[in-house]
């Protein structure tokens, strides 16, 4: 689950933008998770179960949700080794709420988090038509030259 620990006990920590969002520092149920992460057409793709997502969920480093009332409106989600990387996945709004700062609070929170931690370098994969938001945030487009690849399995 994405919360701090600190001396055995668990801590969730809330807080609240100017638009009413809550922000939690934990991942949501799963069931409403799901949902949000329908919204964005990528498991047209991936054709993820609910337990799919859940586990995919679960095994994150850390995660950020967002709430208007009971409804799940964002999450960002990093996967990470704690030391040397972190890679941010699943920054997701729903459409309704997009262009409200939602985003933007998702992604400090995430950041913050991998700067506390003293994380070194910090990726992302970034939805087609969004390189825009992440580049007025301080990430930049690896050159066409640097080390990276991705190995697309056998369908």
């Amino acid at each position: 689950m994405g919360s701090d620990r600190n001396k055995g006990r668990l801590f969730v920590h809330a807080y609240r933008n100017d638009c009413g969002v809550r922000f939690l520092n934990a991942a949501a149920d799963p069931s409403l998770y799901f949902e949000l992460f329908e919204t964005t057409g990528w498991n047209r793709n991936y054709m993820a179960t609910p337990g799919e997502i859940e586990q995919a969920l679960q095994k994150s480093w850390y995660t950020v949700s967002a709430y208007e009332g009971e409804e799940l409106v964002g999450s960002g989600r990093i996967v990470s080794d704690s030391v040397l990387y972190a890679m941010i996945y699943d920054l997701i709004v729903r459409p309704s709420h997009q262009n409200r700062g939602i985003g933007t609070a998702i992604l400090q929170r995430l950041l913050r988090r991998c700067k506390n931690a003293g994380i070194r370098e910090i990726q992302l994969f970034c939805a087609k038509g969004k390189s825009g938001f992440y580049g007025k945030r301080g990430f930049r487009d690896r050159p066409s030259d640097a080390p990276g690849m991705i190995y697309v399995l056998d369908q």
